[in-house]
């Protein structure tokens, strides 16, 4: 199967043309099976997920993902800059301002180019969602803000949201006071207040336009950034007051990312997708 291997602010991700791995889905194997195969860091390419190209009824192309565990993901702020890029560069796509179908509905792309080269990739992310149900998160509130859940004896504030899969936000003075690996796993997979699991994000507060963030990804695990994780943060921080301004910089572990936001809470985001390398995966028993 031939593949790209593409990151964004070190988010890595497998990327396939649907008509490259065709035969394999057709005797049998299903995209979930295919991403723990190759998203292994020991046994195969090794990724936080894959996402394949596929053919939309109504938008300029469809993008299919899945994460490093085999479940399926609505939506990847840094995996759709990602597929932007792939899709855009190997000619699946050629324009530089397109429109990609997601299970979180439709995402307009502009790819800014300097020269020969992508400079930045610019997501419209859409209208965040605060409504407790359409999270989902079973909390006796209509907006999930500063909850109060106890972890391992230790009692958090938690706020959660949905930008096109469900987030969590916990805002620390410093990193070091919890082990948020831990914690962040620990919500994720509490289905009792999130049934469909959610993601964690750590955020510390720099000033009122600069966060940085760290990330526990719903069936991923750690990684180093996540797109709809650093638009949740600030979309919260800015329902918090705890961030001004329209244009926020998050700082995760792998890049920066630029994150627009309006008074209605509608988003941009905007930030690079670097090529890793290219090949072709065998599988040999």
């Amino acid at each position: 199967m031939r593949f790209s291997k593409l990151q964004g602010a070190g988010n890595d991700f497998i990327l396939f043309d649907y008509i490259d791995i065709e035969e394999k889905l057709k005797s049998g194997e299903t995209y979930s099976e295919i991403a723990k195969q190759v998203c292994d860091r020991h046994f195969g390419i090794g990724a936080d997920g894959i996402m394949v190209s596929e053919k939309s009824e109504v938008a300029d192309i469809k993008m299919v993902y899945y994460n490093s565990d085999g479940s399926k993901g609505e939506m990847c702020g840094n995996g759709i800059r990602c597929f932007s890029r792939f899709v855009f560069e190997n000619n699946i796509v050629n324009k530089n301002k397109f429109v990609v179908e997601t299970e979180a509905g439709l995402k307009n792309i502009d790819i800014e180019i300097e020269g020969e080269k992508i400079k930045f990739i610019r997501v419209d992310m859409g209208k965040i969602e605060f409504c407790s149900e359409k999270i989902p998160c079973n909390v006796e509130k209509n907006v999930v803000l500063e909850e109060k859940i106890e972890i391992d004896g230790l009692e958090l504030k938690f706020s959660s949201v949905l930008m096109g899969v469900p987030h969590t936000v916990i805002f620390l003075n410093s990193f070091d006071e919890i082990d948020w690996k831990k914690i962040g796993e620990k919500i994720e997979k509490n289905i009792e207040i999130f049934p469909k699991k959610t993601n964690v994000n750590f955020v510390k507060v720099v000033d009122d336009a600069r966060l940085e963030i760290r990330t526990w990804e719903r069936g991923a695990g750690h990684t180093l950034a996540c797109g709809t994780g650093s638009c949740s943060a600030v979309a919260i921080g800015k329902k918090l007051g705890k961030i001004s301004g329209d244009k926020v910089e998050v700082q995760t572990e792998g890049d920066k990312l630029i994150i627009e936001i309006d008074d209605d809470y509608n988003i941009f985001m905007s930030g690079r997708a670097k090529l890793i390398c290219t090949g072709e995966f065998i599988k040999e028993d």
